[in-house]
C-alpha cells in the first residue's frame, strides 16, 4: 500500500474532497473487514466494525498525523473497535469456535475448509492481544515494526506476543487433532 498516495488522499479529505475519501474507503475496506473478521469471527460484526472504522476515520481526519503510516492508524482503529465490540457484546471470553462459517460455497470449502475453520476456531480461543498480532503478521502480512506501530508496542513485545500466540495456537490445534 503506497503511503505517499495515502497521505495525499488524507490531505484532500481534510479539505473536503469526498472522492479522496471514497478512494481510501475502496482501498482499505477489504483489509479492514478482514482484520475485523479475524478478530470477531463474524461477518456481520466485521461489517458493522468496518462501517464504524470508516465513520471514525471521517470524523477524525484532523487527528491523523502524516508522519506515521496511514495503514497503521486505520488498523489501530480497526483493532480497537473490534476489541470494543467484543467487550460491548460480552464476547471477550474465550470463544469455542464451533460456529460454522457462513461464507463461501462448496467448491471453496472443499480444499482447505477443515484447516481454515480449525485455524479460525483456534484463533478465537486466544485473547484479543495475541489474536491481534497473529492477524497482523500472518493474515495481513505486516512486519514486526508495522505491528509495533499499529499496536503501539515495541518490536520485542510484538515478537514475544507472537511467540506466545503461536504456542497457544499450536496447543489448541494439537488438542483438536488438526496439527
Amino acid at each position: 500500500m503506497n503511503e505517499p498516495d495515502d497521505i495525499k488522499l488524507m490531505e484532500r479529505c481534510r479539505k473536503g474532497d469526498r472522492q479522496a475519501f471514497e478512494v481510501l474507503l475502496v482501498k482499505y475496506e477489504k483489509p479492514v473487514f478482514n482484520a475485523a473478521y479475524r478478530m470477531l469471527n463474524s461477518p456481520d460484526d466485521a461489517r458493522d466494525v468496518t462501517q464504524t472504522v470508516f465513520l471514525k476515520v471521517f470524523e477524525h481526519l484532523d487527528q491523523y498525523d502524516p508522519r506515521y503510516r496511514f495503514f497503521s492508524w486505520i488498523y489501530r482503529i480497526t483493532l480497537n473497535e473490534s476489541i470494543n465490540w467484543l467487550k460491548k457484546s460480552n464476547r471477550l471470553d474465550v470463544l469455542d469456535g464451533d460456529t460454522p462459517d457462513a461464507r463461501g460455497g462448496p467448491e471453496q470449502e472443499a480444499g482447505n475448509a477443515q484447516l481454515s475453520e480449525g485455524m479460525q476456531a483456534a484463533l478465537m480461543t486466544i485473547s484479543p492481544d495475541y489474536r491481534a498480532v497473529v492477524v497482523l503478521k500472518h493474515l495481513l502480512g505486516c512486519s514486526y515494526q508495522e505491528i509495533g506501530e499499529v499496536l503501539e508496542i515495541s518490536e520485542n513485545k510484538v515478537k514475544s506476543r507472537l511467540y506466545t500466540a503461536r504456542k497457544l495456537l499450536q496447543e489448541t490445534l494439537i488438542e483438536r487433532g488438526l496439527h
